[in-house]
C-alpha cells in the first residue's frame, strides 16, 4: 500500500463497481410496492463502502482506512439483524442478540483463520454468517437459501483473490485485489436483492 495518491488506480476505480450496484439496487427498489426503507439504507449504504474504499486506496492514511472498514463492519451487523428478522422470522431481541454477539464471535473466528487466511482473515465470519443463515433458510424458503449460498461461494472466491494479491504482486504489479472489489460489489448487490425480493414477496 503506497501513500501515493494515484498509486493504485485499479483498486481505486473498481470501486465505482460500488456505486454502480448501489445504483441498481436503488432503482430496483423504486419499481417496488413495498419500498422498504431496509433496502433503501443497504443501497445507499454499498455507495457509501464505496467511497470509503476509495478514499482508503489513494490517500492510504489511517482515517481513510477507517472509512474503508467502519461501512463494511456496520453493513454486516445491519444485514444479519435484517436477516435474523425478515428471513429467519427471529424476533426483535433475538437479531440484536446474534448481531451483538456476531463482533466477539468474529474475533475469535478471525484469529482461528489468520493461518490460512492472514490480513483476509477478518472476512471469515461474515462468509459463515452468510453460508449459516442459506443453511438455515433451506426448509423456509429454498429460493432464499440457494441465493445466499451462491451468494458465499462467490464471497469466498472474493476472498481467495485477496489472500492471493501478496504473492502475485511480486510477479504482477496490479495484483488480484481489484478483483476483489469486483466480486465483493456483487456480493453487496446479491445480498441487497435477496432480502428486496423476500420483502417485496411478503408485501403481496
Amino acid at each position: 500500500m503506497s501513500s501515493a495518491f494515484w498509486a493504485e488506480p485499479a483498486n481505486a476505480l473498481t470501486n465505482l463497481a460500488f456505486i454502480i450496484a448501489a445504483l441498481v439496487i436503488l432503482l430496483a427498489r423504486q419499481k417496488t410496492t413495498s419500498r422498504s426503507t431496509a433496502v433503501l439504507f443497504l443501497g445507499i449504504w454499498i455507495g457509501v463502502i464505496g467511497v470509503g474504499s476509495f478514499l482508503f486506496h489513494t490517500f492510504a492514511t489511517r482515517w481513510a482506512g477507517a472509512a474503508d472498514s467502519i461501512p463494511i463492519l456496520i453493513f454486516i451487523l445491519v444485514y444479519l439483524y435484517l436477516a435474523m428478522r425478515h428471513l429467519l422470522r427471529l424476533p426483535v431481541w433475538a437479531g440484536v442478540l446474534v448481531s451483538v454477539a456476531f463482533v466477539p464471535a468474529s474475533v475469535a473466528v478471525a484469529r482461528l483463520m489468520q493461518p490460512m487466511a492472514g490480513s483476509s482473515a477478518g472476512y471469515a465470519p461474515a462468509l459463515l454468517a452468510i453460508f449459516i443463515v442459506g443453511v438455515l433458510m433451506l426448509r423456509r424458503d429454498r429460493r432464499v437459501a440457494h441465493g445466499l449460498l451462491v451468494t458465499a461461494g462467490i464471497f469466498l472466491a472474493s476472498i481467495g483473490f485477496r489472500i492471493a494479491d501478496g504473492p502475485i504482486c511480486s510477479t504482477l504489479p496490479i495484483g488480484t485485489h481489484f478483483i476483489w472489489h469486483l466480486f465483493n460489489a456483487v456480493v453487496l448487490y446479491r445480498l441487497t436483492s435477496i432480502f428486496l425480493k423476500q420483502q417485496e414477496r411478503a408485501a403481496e
